[in-house]
């Protein structure tokens, strides 16, 4: 009797729901292509809870994206992350209020992996480390900065290392770091976004890139806002996919005006992060960006964000 009593305790003792709280990101900055990216203050949230089926109930951006069930990229890869490490697949219950833009450069597919991953570490019992998770992450990714920056918050240098782990720098950036984000109707693939890069670069734009790269990372610790306009320059992606994010060669127009110190690219487009003086008035400049747009005859989604040193939240 004591036995079998013993037992029923210990199965209602695992875990029987997780909240989760992971952030939107901007990837590549200029010319960290592939390898730096920062967390903004914008979030997918979701509690979880075990269930007889599967479900998900969604509010805030996309919704009929994040409610679907079928081919759901954050179920999938709970589903593949347990059957690949023989644990069972628990049907969970899913309240989801998402705020990133999904397909438009923000992030929204490695949040999903991450809380997807870190569903399986949760309910599967797993016992990853932060690097196991941030290495699965990278590898389903293809790319190590989203997923880095997600999970740990602030500004982050990543690479794949040989293992199934990433290697992860955080950084604290010194000072504020106000954000303007600019998010155009259409979205954009980063398959497609990518297809157009070349193969091949000239050293000229390697080492030109390589410059920016550490001049970047000198201005986010430093808190040289001054050295964005220059830092922020690229050779390798945002050339090439400028015709497809419009709204980046327009508001490029606006550095060095008031308020407006860089611009780059957020991930692979269609959206456009701004990098705002923290010395002036952000609504001002923000009025002043969506003239500048309107008179150029486009439009966009303009948030007021910034640097959140805050990652996934368990």
């Amino acid at each position: 009797m004591s036995k079998n009593n013993n037992k029923r305790k210990k199965k209602r003792s695992g875990p029987v729901s997780l909240h989760l709280a992971l952030p939107a990101t901007s990837a590549n900055l200029g010319p960290a292509f592939d390898a730096a990216a920062l967390a903004m203050d914008l979030y997918i949230t979701i509690d979880a809870r075990l269930a007889t089926s599967f479900s998900i109930t969604a509010t805030g951006r996309d919704k009929e994206i994040c409610q679907g069930v079928e081919n759901h990229l954050i179920l999938t890869t709970y589903r593949e992350i347990l059957q690949a490490e023989g644990a069972k697949v628990i049907p969970l219950s899913l309240r989801i209020k998402n705020d990133i833009p999904i397909g438009k450069g923000c992030g929204s597919s490695a949040a999903a992996r991450l809380a997807g991953i870190a569903l399986a570490n949760q309910f599967g019992c797993l016992r990853w480390t932060d690097a196991q998770i941030i290495g699965e992450a990278s590898r389903r990714e293809q790319h190590s900065d989203n997923a880095s920056a997600c999970w740990m918050g602030g500004l982050t240098v990543a690479r794949m290392s040989a293992g199934a782990e990433a290697q992860v720098v955080r950084i604290r950036p010194k000072g504020k770091w106000p954000l303007l984000l600019a998010i155009p109707d259409h979205a954009l693939s980063t398959e497609k976004a990518r297809r157009v890069l070349p193969a091949e670069y000239s050293r000229a734009d390697a080492v030109a890139n390589i410059q920016n790269s550490m001049l970047l990372l000198a201005a986010f610790t430093q808190g040289r806002h001054d050295l964005l306009s220059s830092a922020l320059e690229d050779r390798i992606h945002q050339p090439y996919r400028a015709p497809f994010c419009p709204l980046l060669p327009s508001l490029r127009e606006l550095i060095g005006k008031p308020g407006v110190v860089g611009v780059a690219l957020s991930g692979a487009g269609p959206s456009v992060i701004v990098f705002l003086d923290p010395g002036s008035a952000a609504q001002k400049t923000r009025k002043s960006v969506a003239a500048h747009l309107a008179h150029s005859g486009l439009s966009a989604e303009l948030l007021l964000t910034s640097i959140t040193p805050r990652g996934a939240r368990r």
